[in-house]
């Protein structure tokens, strides 16, 4: 079940003015954008081609051929990210080492201080994108859409925040863009009930009849608008069975309705009479995953397609909270929870909630590891079929810092405590092998040097944490297939916390 502790929070995001230039990003950017934006160097204005295989480039850098877009579409299990407008690539098309990013949600002195009690909002950012002419924030958003597509997600969950300011515009625009990119990427609305707690029946249906103008705004086959409430239990079915009316009557639009509960108890098939599916906003830890067979299980002895919550980690600085993900655990036991469960949807939890550590976008931490993983999970849960591994590839991943290890009281006076329920927290590195064949991999923490034998396939293997970077290699028959170094290196002490897994991979160059 999900764990109500795991409700999100909404954030204020800048709108198009200019700030004085902050810190720079300085030599980690440099050295964190090396090499992996080849997937996104395509003109942002470039013709959609929905049909077309995935770039070489982005190709290459898994451990298997994807399959093209057209393809994974012809299944009927869908894949979404949850799209959360707040964070898009750029805020202000400014370079990246003097942007709102840079200046105002990586540093505690952000936003006149706002957030320097808790070391500052963000502990990542998007992978940086290089200031656009013209329309960027359009060029941006059709940027993101074709990311998404070509690792092989069917669309964004778009969090409705607003039904008026910066972030209805975005959500507008997203809906443009990804007609204009890929007109098969379909975009599923999701008023967050979390913000829009006075909201009447027919003004949500008058907000979403707005955005269901758009043909990337996702139907059904037979031409049901999907609407998908985020926290949907904060209204009672009667008021949900009120707004689809509104939305029939007032503007001719029928609803399949697909609520998803930040807590799915048993009350909750109370809604089912009025639903075409049923979700929910899921746990964050490895070993909580357990319950999502039985979630499945419900929703489909109702009647109810199940979309199920696939998750990376979690880490809230403003809240004060962090689940222990155990390195790629948690994403690898919530894939494995959709395809055992038979799930007929995905959202990934999320794309962009960078405020959250949640994210499954390419980062300037992670660049496209967590998706590249996701990626492989998928085309097992909409095929059938686990991909043939064709090249040797490494994830490798671990924290900057050990878990207990806590700033001066000074720098950051509200810290970061582990969840209530969570797994126990851990200092690890993992390295996340998938090999043609058996081979050695040899392995550094820090100053110590250790290998093993890894078999064919898909394999994790745990290391000590050790201050310092990390890196594997692997060895068949005397030659180096492939090798990977974590970009960023374990500290101490530390001046602020940051318990995210930072990741890589060995498919995407390095420098």
């Amino acid at each position: 079940m999900a764990d109500k502790s795991s409700a999100r929070t909404t954030h204020r995001a800048p709108g198009r003015r200019r700030l004085a230039p902050g810190i720079a990003l300085g030599v980690l950017l440099v050295g964190a954008l090396a090499g992996i934006g080849a997937a996104n160097s395509l003109r942002a204005n470039a013709p959609a081609e929905a049909n077309a295989t995935p770039p070489k480039a982005y190709s290459t850098a898994l451990p298997f051929d994807l399959p093209p877009a057209a393809e994974l579409r012809r299944s009927d299990k869908l894949v979404f990210a949850h799209y959360f407008t707040p964070y898009p690539l750029s805020l202000d098309n400014e370079p990246a080492d003097r942007d709102y990013y840079a200046r105002n949600y990586l540093t505690p002195d952000g936003e006149k201080g706002r957030h320097q009690a808790y070391g500052g909002l963000l502990r990542d950012r998007p992978l940086p994108a290089a200031p656009e002419a013209g329309d960027w924030e359009l060029a941006h958003l059709r940027q993101e859409v074709r990311t998404a597509r070509d690792a092989g997600l069917d669309g964004f969950t778009l969090d409705l925040l607003s039904e008026t300011g910066r972030n209805r515009d975005r959500a507008e625009l997203l809906l443009r863009a990804a007609h204009e990119e890929d007109p098969g990427f379909r975009i599923q609305l999701m008023p967050d009930m979390t913000a829009l707690t006075s909201a009447t029946p027919a003004g949500l249906a008058d907000s979403l009849a707005q955005l269901a103008k758009s043909p990337s705004a996702h139907r059904l086959p037979d031409g049901r608008l999907v609407v998908s409430p985020f926290k949907a239990e904060e209204k009672d079915p009667d008021w949900w069975r009120r707004m689809t009316g509104e939305l029939e009557a007032r503007h001719g639009i029928r609803t399949a309705l697909v609520p998803l509960f930040l807590d799915f108890t048993p009350e909750r098939d109370a809604y089912a009479a009025i639903s075409h599916g049923l979700s929910e906003w899921g746990a964050r830890s490895a070993g909580r995953q357990a319950g999502a067979a039985a979630d499945a299980e419900r929703a489909h002895r109702l009647g109810k397609i199940w979309m199920q919550p696939v998750s990376v980690q979690d880490a809230r600085p403003n809240q004060g909270v962090y689940d222990e993900a155990g390195n790629t655990e948690t994403l690898r036991a919530s894939w494995g929870a959709a395809i055992d469960s038979d799930a007929d949807w995905v959202q990934l939890t999320t794309w962009n909630d960078y405020s959250e550590g949640t994210h499954v976008a390419p980062s300037l931490h992670n660049g496209y590891a967590y998706l590249d993983l996701s990626s492989y999970y998928l085309t097992r849960f909409k095929t059938g079929a686990w991909p043939k591994i064709l090249r040797d590839t490494l994830y490798l991943t671990s924290r900057v810092q050990f878990a207990d290890d806590l700033p001066p009281p000074a720098r950051q006076p509200q810290v970061i405590r582990p969840r209530e329920g969570t797994a126990d927290p851990r200092d690890t590195v993992e390295v996340l092998s998938f090999l043609t064949a058996p081979a050695d991999i040899r392995t550094r923490t820090g100053d110590t040097e250790s290998g093993y034998r890894a078999p064919a396939g898909v394999h994790a293997q745990l290391l000590p944490l050790r201050t310092g970077h990390s890196a594997a290699t692997v060895v068949r028959a005397g030659a180096t297939t492939t090798k990977v170094t974590s970009r960023y290196p374990v500290r101490r002490p530390v001046d602020k916390q940051d318990l995210q897994y930072y990741a890589v991979t060995s498919g995407r160059s390095q420098r």
